[in-house]
């Protein structure tokens, strides 16, 4: 399985992308861990990227799209992966998409986690608070909820078209969510399965 999280910041697709990893088998791929790692070793992408991170403003493509490259190329060979927090754009997706063409490693699913905007708030508030994240003032929660809007709601259309699209109510407690996603999840490979044997 191949399966992409979109959600606004604060929707729980980090918590959502671990449990469905863990109940397939699939590798978890964050593009935000990935960033934030390179952000805390000071590495070269972590000082090109680390402004960007702060001031909630999307990194460069080409920075993402390298360091997922390995790491989603490896997940396909194995039992697949579920890739959170990237694509955020349509310019992004398409790119991506080209990429994991080629590497037989392209997104089969693609689920939607809904959230409303007062709770992603008062999640993303509750968050900063706890591990003291720069990323999760109200300042700059308001702005990346506006690019998340912007840039990346697009991208719901996108993969309507071109995979297979589901939504699921974020807004629940998170083991609902889960059997949510995963009972939706479950009937979308029978009916791969299904398709593959006629």
């Amino acid at each position: 399985m191949r399966l992409l999280l979109i959600g606004p910041p604060g929707s729980g697709k980090g918590t959502q992308a671990v449990r469905i990893a863990e109940h397939y088998g699939l590798e978890h791929i964050s593009s935000g861990d990935l960033l934030r790692r390179h952000v805390a070793d000071g590495t070269s992408i972590g000082r090109a990227v680390e402004q960007c991170i702060n001031q909630g403003d999307l990194v460069p493509d080409g920075i993402v799209m390298d360091i997922l490259r390995k790491p989603v190329e490896a997940a396909s060979k194995r039992a697949g992966y579920v890739l959170d927090g990237f694509p955020r754009t349509v310019e992004q997706a398409e790119a991506a998409y080209l990429v994991a063409k080629s590497l037989g490693a392209s997104v089969r699913i693609a689920l939607h986690l809904t959230v409303s905007r007062e709770e992603l708030i008062r999640r993303l508030l509750a968050r900063g608070r706890q591990a003291g994240r720069t990323d999760d003032t109200e300042e700059v929660i308001n702005h990346r909820l506006q690019v998340f809007n912007e840039s990346t709601s697009p991208l719901l259309d996108y993969y309507a078209r071109r995979e297979t699209l589901v939504s699921v109510d974020g807004d629940r407690p998170v083991q609902e969510v889960t059997c949510s996603a995963i009972a939706q999840l479950d009937q979308l490979c029978q009916q791969f399965d299904a398709g593959r044997h006629r």
